[in-house]
């Protein structure tokens, strides 16, 4: 049994080419149980003060009032921990990543459930999971071209995951739908899902 962990960050249902494409790339893995997360049909909340005070203390003297706020955090981190693999869909939004994306990231990364850190170096805690991030981009040259060095949604997402202990992190790539150029991304997008392969039970 395999247990995929889907996030869609695209403020668009209707249309959405982020989405479309990770249609297609849960049906290309055909995981035994999809869990999905739609950050914008239910948004999650940006961090509270109360959870961000009991992320750096001792859950043992945590209030009520900060056991609320984190709440939303580890019933996301329960979710990742019944993953095997994990799909991220998400345009690029003024070169990054949507806020939607954002406040969920912030609150799976915590000290002491997705990375340690001794005083001197960090490790992340979170193995045995592969990531895939299916993104579109508006106009064409993010993924080789001169528009490289603008792309800060790639880098920082496999940064993150790579922090929390994923290295296997795939990249889909839908490049150019916005330009003319809808037919040559679809056919990259495809050729990049097909070299996905699916884990077997």
């Amino acid at each position: 049994m395999t247990t995929l962990l889907r996030i869609d960050a695209s403020s668009r249902h209707e249309g959405s080419y982020s989405r479309r494409f990770g249609d297609e790339l849960i049906a290309h893995l055909s995981p035994t149980r999809t869990l999905t997360r739609d950050l914008v049909h239910t948004p999650v909340p940006h961090l509270p003060v109360g959870a961000i005070s009991a992320f750096f203390s001792d859950e043992s003297t945590w209030s009520q009032s900060q056991r609320t706020a984190t709440e939303i955090s580890e019933q996301l981190l329960s979710e990742i921990t019944a993953a095997d693999d994990i799909v991220i869909t998400t345009p690029m939004y003024n070169f990054g990543i949507p806020s939607a994306l954002k406040a969920w990231i912030d609150h799976i990364v915590r000290v002491g459930k997705t990375f340690s850190f001794d005083g001197k170096r960090f490790a992340g805690l979170v193995s045995n999971k592969r990531v895939f991030i299916v993104v579109a981009y508006g106009a064409d040259g993010y993924t080789k071209g001169e528009l490289k060095a603008a792309d800060f949604v790639v880098p920082y997402l496999q940064f993150i995951f790579n922090f929390i202990g994923i290295d296997d992190v795939t990249i889909i790539p839908v490049e150019g739908m916005n330009v003319g150029l809808a037919e040559l991304a679809e056919s990259r997008a495809r050729a990049a899902i097909s070299a996905v392969s699916p884990r077997t039970a």
